[in-house]
């Protein structure tokens, strides 16, 4: 099982992000997670399935290899957003 990340900076279009992780998923990815720092969202795609907005305090689904809980808000904090 694989997993693809992608991380939008302010300089990136959405859809272009939304573009790679598709093709991941196409080619052999099971999960995908679009990370937005500005938005505190998770946006998070699997081959055949919706994708699915989780914000917050929302468990996020993992790879059933991994048992493993985490929250959009733990994942974020993990990223250094500070002003240069």
């Amino acid at each position: 099982m694989k997993l693809s990340n992608e991380i939008l900076s302010p300089e990136q279009s959405s859809s272009r992000v939304i573009d790679n992780i598709s093709y991941c998923l196409e080619y052999g990815c099971d999960l995908g997670w679009l990370l937005d720092p500005r938005d505190r969202s998770v946006l998070v795609l699997r081959s055949q399935q919706q994708p699915k907005l989780f914000l917050g305090s929302d468990c996020l689904p993992v790879l059933h290899e991994i048992y493993l809980e985490l929250t959009v808000e733990q994942v974020l904090s993990w990223l250094k957003m500070g002003k240069k």
